[in-house]
């Protein structure tokens, strides 16, 4: 490389020897860095997606690397310009790769600031116009490049809620995407026409809009705020056990999806973060921490993101993750899936003999419908029944299903008498609730934005700021009051309190016993299908059909003028 550019200085009409020694010595160190980052980052390809350890050191030299090459160009630029040939698509291809390894460090740890740091590098591409020259020159490869990195800052603006962002993102790419197709007549051209549909469907899967009083949209954040989750009162007798790591995944199908990323899956992830802080006041660059220095506050639970995992893959990172549980903590699974139904009669009713949920579709899928298997003698291969999750029950575990086929997961056995709570969604919605499951779960929307959920079911589809803002005050209330409920109960069973103390847990266990309270009382679900359930059961009369629960969602029904959609007098339908 050092070779070939100070041979192209002299093709030039210089000569080798008109370059100043230290000059020379700028680019052939700019060359070695140059390098040395690439072979770095191609290394990041070959570490294990499970464990947390052993990524670490890796993810840190190469963080050195890029920042010394970052500084270095910054430093020299004159010099690379003149006897190099630096070209500005390339300070682009640089500041990408530093955003790209950001991204990866907040996919590995959680951790939501970094997610701020990839967006302010992704952000200098654009603001300084780092790869606008690139369409002047006549390689597809480049215009690849820009095009992906467009496609990376749009996920980035996703998990950061920043859609003003994103729709300007959207226009500029599809701009980019006509004049790519348009020059090159490229094969690619459907792939990012999908690209372009998948993230518009996305944009658009929110189902209530909150507006400005001059209509412009309102972006609300469903991650736990300092005032997100309800207090733990003085005498409420909670556990001390920690979420320390959560395994989302998904696979409905016809569910919008961007990257790897389903709905359900994008919302599930944001119920289980805090709100990003700013990282450049803490720490110089990822895993650069003194552990001696505390954290200002507790980290996010650690997750690994699933899309279609087969069975292998599914159990290989359900296992790394049970190994390296900390003491006192909790694995949480949660589980977006098609529903796998058991076929024909069994004799037995063993932990196989309910169906489960399909992780990873395959050919037997029909018409997006769950799967009756031809040959009734063989269970599908890629259902992941409750069965399969007993060995990880000897650790606290949190299941959500949400699934045609939740109730399967009611038939567990505590075998080794740890916490185990299973949260189940509804197997079907009314009909008269218009079709919506392509723009996510109804159970899952309840468990990230409860609010808009309420708003959904209430058939409201937009709504101005200060009522959408007393809402939220008023559904805070209800929150501590079913923490009174749930811990001042006599007859619950262990396991919920023991989850208690976690703040997203029990923001988790408040947000359901809301969303169940809510269907039971609404006109339009008036089957047991439509009704969550739990594993362990919950006391119903003391929390999802509690008279005071149920005067709170009649009254928050009134302030949004919609009480007539509720039944008044629900004990007496019962």
């Amino acid at each position: 490389r050092t070779e070939f550019a100070l041979k192209e200085i002299m093709s030039s009409g210089g000569t080798e020897d008109d370059i100043p020694q230290a000059e020379r010595k700028t680019v052939t160190d700019f060359c070695y860095l140059l390098d040395k980052s690439k072979q770095l980052f191609n290394g990041l390809r070959d570490l294990p997606q499970y464990g947390q350890k052993q990524w670490q050191s890796y993810f840190g030299r190469t963080f050195d690397v890029y920042t010394k090459l970052w500084k270095f160009q910054q430093q020299h630029r004159q010099v690379l310009d003149n006897r190099y040939g630096l070209k500005r698509w390339q300070i682009g291809e640089i500041a990408s790769k530093i955003g790209q390894l950001y991204y990866h460090y907040y996919l590995r740890t959680s951790e939501t600031s970094y997610l701020n740091e990839a967006f302010s590098f992704y952000s200098a591409i654009r603001q300084r116009s780092y790869y606008s020259q690139v369409n002047k020159e006549d390689r597809p490869e480049l215009v690849v490049k820009k095009l992906r990195y467009y496609a990376r800052f749009i996920v980035v603006c996703l998990l950061l809620n920043k859609m003003d962002v994103v729709k300007d993102l959207v226009k500029e790419l599809s701009d980019e995407i006509e004049d790519y197709t348009h020059r090159f007549n490229t094969e690619d051209q459907v792939e990012w026409n999908l690209v372009l549909q998948e993230v518009a469907a996305f944009i658009e899967a929110d189902p209530v809009m909150v507006l400005n009083d001059d209509n412009t949209i309102v972006i609300t954040s469903n991650r736990l705020s300092e005032t997100g989750a309800p207090m733990l009162e003085q005498g409420m007798i909670v556990g001390q056990l920690a979420l320390a790591d959560a395994l989302i995944i998904g696979n409905c199908n016809n569910q919008v999806k961007f990257s790897e990323l389903t709905i359900d899956m994008f919302r599930m992830l944001q119920a289980l973060e805090r709100e990003p802080m700013n990282l450049a006041s803490q720490m110089n660059k990822p895993g650069m921490q003194e552990s001696t220095e505390k954290p200002a506050r507790r980290e996010n639970p650690h997750k690994y993101l699933l899309y279609k995992p087969t069975f292998s893959q599914l159990y290989t990172f359900l296992a790394a993750s049970f190994k390296e549980l900390p003491a006192n903590s909790v694995l949480l699974i949660y589980l977006s899936a098609t529903g796998v139904f058991p076929s024909g009669r069994s004799d037995s009713e063993g932990p196989y003999d309910f169906g489960g949920v399909l992780t990873n579709s395959n050919r037997d899928i029909i018409n997006g419908d769950a799967i009756h298997k031809r040959n009734q003698s063989y269970k599908e291969m890629h259902c992941l029944h409750p069965g399969d999750l007993y060995p990880f029950t000897r650790k606290p575990l949190f299941i959500i299903v949400d699934s045609s086929n939740s109730v399967a997961y009611k038939n567990f056995t505590n075998l080794f008498g740890q916490p185990l709570v299973c949260l189940l969604s509804p197997t079907a919605y009314p009909k008269a609730l218009q079709d919506q499951s392509q723009r996510g779960s109804l159970f899952t929307l309840f468990l990230n934005n409860p609010l808009m959920a309420f708003l959904f079911v209430s058939g409201l589809s937009s709504m101005r700021r200060g009522l959408w803002e007393k809402c939220q005050d008023y559904l805070r209330k209800i929150n501590r009051d079913i923490a009174q409920l749930l811990t001042h109960s006599r007859s619950i069973d262990q396991s919920f309190l023991q989850f208690f103390g976690d703040e997203f847990l029990r923001l988790l266990l408040t947000r359901f016993i809301f969303c169940s309270a809510t269907m039971r009382m609404h006109k339009i679900f008036r089957e047991t299908r439509n009704y969550p359930e739990s594993y362990p059961q919950l006391p119903r009369d003391e929390t999802v059909e509690n008279p005071h629960l149920q005067k709170h969602i009649l009254e928050l029904a009134s302030i949004l003028d919609v009480r007539n959609v509720f039944l008044e007098n629900t004990l007496d339908d019962y």
